[in-house]
């Protein structure tokens, strides 16, 4: 297990060097003014381009537009780029293992089934009781991955990532057949492929669950640091073990389900970015999660970008850009890990 809080004053462990020394509060008003900066000038990217003094005075027809389309897709993309980043870090934490996300454990798999299963049973049934069958699967589907983690023998961080990616492609190939035999596979297209084009008033609104999500995992945040010191740590410290592990499984199933519902699986974000973030400022979970959410909607914000001008005026999805980049980083982690091997974490 690799870890450096090592605190034993407490229940609330040590914050780790690097935040002490690296990490200052002005950093992270920097951070969200850039953030805030850059999710402003976005607004005027588009076919209909609107010019940085039209946002300050815009005239009804910009304002409809900002309203209908522009506002909620800037709005879908810092809150989904800040939820998958926000999962991956407390995944890694609890499971103790910097290679599992929700896109390599069959989290978002799940989820993409459960929606699969509630268009076929409920057609007719509105956008929040899809999201809650995609919950229950999402959160069963990581439950089921846990008990593998718990079997597996091997403690390698990269053979348990490979695991995970096994078992979320079982689970895809599952969703694609039964996609297959009902006609229903350019339908599956839309739920696997993260884009932001689709999102509109009145369509977007569940993503904010993630936000009450986002809360909870703050506040059990020092717990979810000391459970990824191990059961036994735990549990000498005074921390229920296995009420904090579930408690972050539902959080991180909450807000992949609901990502994936709203916008499509995003892949690697819930990896990569919780990884740097990880690597520069530690491992303690409530100062790096405040970092993680600006980085993870900082990033999907930029593949967002990119894709509408890369090809303007059509787009690329933000899944595609972030699958490119992502890959990469996730190739140059491995080969970290492949080089210092106590960098690869361990499992349950």
């Amino acid at each position: 297990m690799t870890t450096s809080t090592r605190g034993e004053r407490g229940t609330r462990p040590e914050r780790t060097p690097g935040v002490r020394s690296g990490l200052r509060p002005w950093h992270l008003a920097v951070m969200t003014a850039g953030l805030l900066l850059a999710s402003w000038l976005s607004l005027g990217v588009g076919v209909s381009n609107l010019r940085p003094h039209d946002l300050l005075s815009p005239t009804p027809e910009q304002w409809e537009l900002l309203a209908v389309s522009r506002v909620p897709r800037l709005l879908a993309v810092l809150l989904a780029g800040a939820a998958l980043s926000v999962a991956g870090l407390i995944m890694q934490r609890i499971t103790q293992n910097r290679f599992v996300s929700p896109s390599t454990s069959g989290t978002v798999e799940s989820a993409v089934l459960g929606i699969l299963l509630a268009t076929l049973l409920m057609a007719s049934a509105p956008l929040v009781v899809k999201m809650l069958v995609a919950i229950v699967t999402s959160i069963a589907g990581t439950l089921v991955f846990l008990r593998l983690l718990e079997g597996i023998r091997h403690n390698d961080g990269i053979v348990v990532a490979l695991v995970g990616i096994m078992y979320g492609g079982v689970i895809s190939a599952v969703t694609t057949f039964v996609a297959y035999q009902l006609d229903l596979l350019q339908m599956l297209d839309v739920w696997t492929t993260g884009s932001f084009s689709g999102v509109l008033e009145g369509r977007y609104e569940p993503i904010f669950v993630v936000v009450l999500a986002g809360v909870v995992g703050y506040l059990f945040a020092d717990r979810f640091t000391v459970v990824g010191m191990g059961a036994d740590f735990a549990t000498n410290l005074g921390v229920n073990y296995r009420v904090v592990l579930y408690t972050g499984l539902v959080v991180v199933s909450v807000m992949a389900a609901v990502v994936t519902v709203v916008v499509g699986a995003l892949p690697f974000l819930g990896l990569v970015v919780p990884n740097v973030v990880s690597l520069l400022l530690g491992d303690n979970v409530r100062a790096v999660l405040p970092v993680t959410a600006l980085a993870g909607a900082g990033f999907v914000l930029v593949c967002d970008v990119v894709g509408r001008l890369l090809r303007f005026p059509y787009e690329i999805p933000a899944s595609t850009i972030a699958g490119v980049v992502g890959g990469v980083v996730f190739v140059l982690l491995i080969l970290r890990a492949a080089g210092s091997p106590r960098n690869a974490g361990s499992t349950l």
